[in-house]
């Protein structure tokens, strides 16, 4: 079932309205502080990534976040007509290593797949879908 549904511009500036959003929609459905927290923490490295690197700089296109709920889960898909990219294929970091020895990037993807448990992506008619899924346990909601 749909829960709700924005549509942002391709601006840093636009996470203030996603943040309204999630918090709109953590109070609908009575979120813990951990899970409104882990929440937002990965559709705002999701969508900023769609922002930073989804369209050539200074064009102007618009992404959409919507959010579904079953009993137990939430899906948030995110779609865009930018850039083709799979976050899937993208090799998980290795926190092992120092942070000199790091390779710059990647570590939302990590933040991501952590907090999420399921991340999938797909192509179709031209456009970007990713989709997170997030499973609600009862004990902690």
């Amino acid at each position: 079932m749909e829960i709700g549904k924005i549509v942002l511009g391709n601006r840093l500036e636009e996470i203030s309205r996603l943040v309204s959003f999630l918090e709109e929609i953590g109070q609908e459905l009575d979120f813990s502080v951990e899970t409104s927290f882990n929440i937002h923490l990965a559709l705002e490295e999701a969508i900023t990534n769609v922002i930073m690197y989804a369209y050539p700089k200074d064009e102007e296109h618009e992404l959409e976040l919507t959010v579904y709920s079953s009993e137990n889960e939430l899906i948030f898909e995110i779609m865009d007509e930018g850039e083709e990219f799979d976050p899937t294929l993208h090799p998980e970091a290795d926190t092992t290593l120092s942070l000199e020895d790091r390779p710059v990037g990647g570590l939302g993807i990590f933040l991501i797949r952590r907090i999420m448990q399921r991340v999938e992506y797909r192509r179709e008619d031209g456009k970007n879908i990713l989709t997170l899924v997030k499973i609600l346990d009862k004990k902690t909601e």
